[in-house]
C-alpha cells in the first residue's frame, strides 16, 4: 500500500488507543473508536477527545461505536485493547477484514499477533510496537508529555508491503512511526521492557521514577537479562546496549508516570502480567531458560489480581 490509508477504526479506548484516535483525527484522518465501555463510549461520541501535550490542548472529533455498529469498508484495523482481550475484540469487528482491510497491533506483550490471525490473513497484519507515554485523565481526555516513537513492520514478510503507508499515515500526524526490518527484535525488546518495570511498579505501587533505586534497578536488570536469554533461545537477538538505554531513559525522563499494569490494579482491573512476564516464563519454560526473578514478579501480580470464581 503505497498510498496512505484514511479510514480508521481503533479497537480499545483506553489511553493509546485515545492518544492514536485524537492524532490521527486531528490530522484528517476519518477515526472510529471502539470499545465495550458505553458510557465512555457516549462522552467520546458527544465530547471528541481532549488531548493535552507538549504543545498545548487539542480538542479531537472522532466517531464512538459498538463493534457490531462499525460498517465497512475500513482501510485500517489498529488493536489496542489489553492482551486478555485481544481475542474477543478481533473477533468483534471480523465483520472488516474483507481481504482489503489491515490489522495493526501496537499493543503490549506478545500473542496478540496470534489472535489477530484468527480473522485476518498474514499478509493483513502489521505489528509493532510504541514508546509514547500515555495517561487517561477522564473517560475522553488523555495527556502525553515527553517523546515517542513508533516501529512496525509486516507479522509475516507477506505483510511487509503494507507497512511503509501506514507508518506514513501515523508519522505525518506527529506519531514518529517508521518501518522496522527488525520488527521482531522490537517486540521483544518492549516485551522485556515491560516485564522489567510494569510488574515492578504494580507490585510497589510507584511510578516510573520510585524504581530508580539500588533496589529497583537490581531487580529490572535482572528481569532484562532473563528476557534476552529467552529471546535468544527462540532466535530473538535483543539489543542489550539499546533496551538498557531505554529504561535508563524512562527512569529519567518519564518518573511520574504510571504503567498501565499499575492503573489497572489500582482501579481494581485485572492486569495484562500473562502477556508480558507470563507470557516470557511461557516461552522460558519451553526453551528450558531458568527466568526466577520474572517468575516471581509474575506470580507476585497474580496474587493481587480480582478473584476469579
Amino acid at each position: 500500500m503505497a498510498e496512505a490509508p484514511r479510514k480508521i477504526v481503533i479497537v480499545g479506548a483506553g489511553a493509546m488507543g485515545c492518544l492514536l484516535a485524537a492524532r490521527l483525527a486531528l490530522g484528517g484522518a476519518q477515526v472510529t473508536v471502539v470499545d465495550v465501555d458505553a458510557a465512555r463510549l457516549a462522552t467520546i461520541a458527544r465530547e471528541g477527545i481532549t488531548l493535552c501535550d507538549d504543545t498545548g490542548t487539542h480538542h479531537a472529533r472522532v466517531a464512538a461505536a459498538r463493534a457490531a455498529d462499525v460498517s465497512g469498508p475500513a482501510d485500517v484495523v489498529i488493536l489496542m485493547t489489553k492482551g486478555m482481550h485481544s481475542a474477543a475484540a478481533i473477533q468483534s469487528v471480523a465483520h472488516l477484514a474483507n481481504g482489503q482491510c489491515l490489522a495493526l497491533t501496537l499493543q503490549n506483550g506478545l500473542g496478540n499477533v496470534e489472535a489477530i490471525a484468527t480473522v485476518f490473513a498474514p499478509d493483513r497484519i502489521l505489528w509493532g510496537v510504541t514508546d509514547f507515554p500515555a495517561d487517561l485523565d477522564g473517560p475522553a481526555q488523555v495527556s502525553s508529555h515527553g517523546a515517542g516513537h513508533i516501529w512496525l513492520g509486516g507479522a509475516d514478510p507477506v505483510a511487509d508491503v503494507h507497512a511503509l503507508g501506514v507508518a506514513i499515515l501515523l508519522d505525518r500526524n506527529g506519531l514518529n512511526a517508521v518501518v522496522d526490518p527488525q520488527v521482531r527484535v522490537a517486540v521483544w525488546e518492549k516485551v522485556a521492557f515491560n516485564a522489567a518495570l510494569n510488574a515492578l511498579a504494580t507490585i510497589t505501587g510507584k511510578p516510573v521514577g520510585g524504581l530508580d533505586c539500588t533496589e529497583g534497578r537490581r531487580i529490572a536488570l535482572a528481569v532484562v537479562e532473563e528476557t534476552m536469554a529467552t529471546a535468544q533461545a527462540h532466535g530473538v537477538p535483543i539489543d542489550r546496549p539499546r533496551l538498557l538505554a531505554k529504561i535508563e531513559h524512562a527512569l529519567a525522563h518519564h518518573r511520574g508516570h504510571k504503567p498501565s499494569m499499575l492503573q489497572d490494579r489500582l482501579a481494581g482491573r485485572a492486569t495484562e502480567i500473562e502477556s508480558i512476564n507470563g507470557a516470557i516464563v511461557a516461552l522460558a519454560d519451553q526453551a528450558g531458560v531458568p527466568v526466577p526473578v520474572t517468575r516471581t514478579l509474575a506470580d507476585l501480580v497474580r496474587m493481587g489480581e480480582p478473584r476469579r470464581e
